[in-house]
């Protein structure tokens, strides 16, 4: 089948669509080949309404509902002008949506506890204009038993990135880090995989408020500041860095509150506005490395690691050179995945494709030992042209 993928993260940048050829093959997982990548920005007005709507305390059922359509209409021309530039004759779509809110974590309501979860991207929008079935709120599958709903890359993870004798370390940096560490030879349900915690969403928000723009190109500004020690050590102790894997993050621990915080501390110690994005930089390298150490070097087995970077942070040459001064010294050698042949920003949307796949083929798309979840479970939903 020849499956597109489509993912925007919790950085809220842009959709990125990924067309795969994906079959059957004798390893007992399927093969994957990506056949190309394309990326479509949001517009300013359509990314303010989902950053405004994303983790908000109170907001409009209609802006909701309106806000769900109109990123099915997003997504589903996202495909379009991808298949303009790289024509194909798609089988299936695969749609994470964009994720809106995201409890992983038990909590009462209306007399039941429960978590859940809630992408946004109608699905049937897509469908009717491509003309082909699309698979999408993978989520909650998961969470039904007992899961996080996230991460859910790891399985492509593993099909295309283990390896005999090298250890690997996958780490995507989008809005949130997350990692999938596999060991020479193990198995998919001994990898081991969670969110490490920030990736650029602080970083994005101080530029944002600071500079006017939406990133910080290359790490420039970071490079041109000073990290203030104090306030480093003090995000580091935020609760979400001592909890064991599995675990997931989002914007409702590391979003705009949590920003607003943490650069109201940073002009304490500096008035400097470039300290303050050194500063926010430095919490997501020291995040990255600490929980790597922490939670999966030991496992290992004392082979080389191929810690292979993806997301937008993959072109953070500074984050980028503060991880490899923290990772060096324990036998890491850093690259990008572009390296070992998938584009940095095309991986997360690969995933999906290959979702996609697993439940058109009614198998399970979660690892028990990523997500925490009971059981292996067939995710998503299916709707038809």
């Amino acid at each position: 089948m020849v499956v597109a993928g489509i993912m925007s993260g919790t950085s809220a940048d842009g959709i990125d669509v990924a067309f795969a050829r994906i079959r059957e093959a004798n390893t007992g997982y399927p093969k994957v080949i990506l056949l190309a990548h394309y990326a479509v920005p949001f517009s300013s007005s359509l990314r303010s309404a989902i950053l405004a709507a994303m983790n908000a305390p109170a907001i409009a059922t209609a802006e909701l509902a309106r806000l769900n359509w109109r990123l099915g209409i997003a997504y589903a021309e996202a495909v379009q002008q991808a298949l303009r530039k790289h024509p194909v004759k798609l089988d299936l779509i695969g749609c994470h949506g964009q994720t809106l809110f995201h409890q992983p974590r038990i909590v009462r309501y209306q007399g039941r506890s429960f978590a859940c979860t809630w992408q946004a991207g109608e699905p049937a929008l897509i469908a009717s204009a491509l003309g082909v079935p699309v698979v999408a709120n993978f989520r909650p599958a998961d969470m039904a038993a007992g899961g996080q709903g996230a991460p859910l890359v790891p399985l492509l993870d593993y099909i295309c990135f283990r390896h005999s004798k090298r250890a690997r370390v996958l780490q995507n940096i989008g809005g949130i880090a997350n990692l999938t560490a596999i060991a020479p030879g193990a198995s998919a349900e001994e990898l081991i995989a969670f969110d490490t915690g920030p990736g650029n969403m602080v970083i994005d928000a101080l530029m944002k408020e600071l500079y006017g723009r939406a990133y910080d190109a290359d790490g420039a500004t970071a490079a041109a500041g000073v990290i203030l020690a104090p306030v480093l050590k003090e995000a580091l102790g935020h609760r979400f860095f001592r909890k064991t894997p599995p675990r997931t993050a989002g914007r409702e621990d590391f979003g705009r509150e949590y920003a607003a915080k943490f650069l109201k501390r940073c002009q304490q110690e500096s008035r400097r506005r470039q300290d303050a994005i050194a500063t926010a930089t430095a919490l997501t390298a020291h995040s990255i490395a600490t929980a790597y150490l922490r939670f999966a070097h030991a496992s290992m087995q004392s082979a080389p690691v191929d810690f292979v970077v993806s997301g937008g942070g993959a072109r953070n040459l500074t984050l980028l050179r503060q991880i490899d001064e923290q990772l060096a010294p324990h036998g890491c050698r850093m690259m990008t995945s572009d390296a070992l042949g998938i584009p940095s920003e095309a991986k997360e949307a690969l995933a999906f494709a290959l979702l996609a796949w697993q439940t058109w083929h009614t198998q399970p798309g979660n690892l028990r030992s990523a997500t925490g979840a009971a059981r292996p479970a067939i995710l998503g939903q299916i709707c038809h042209a």
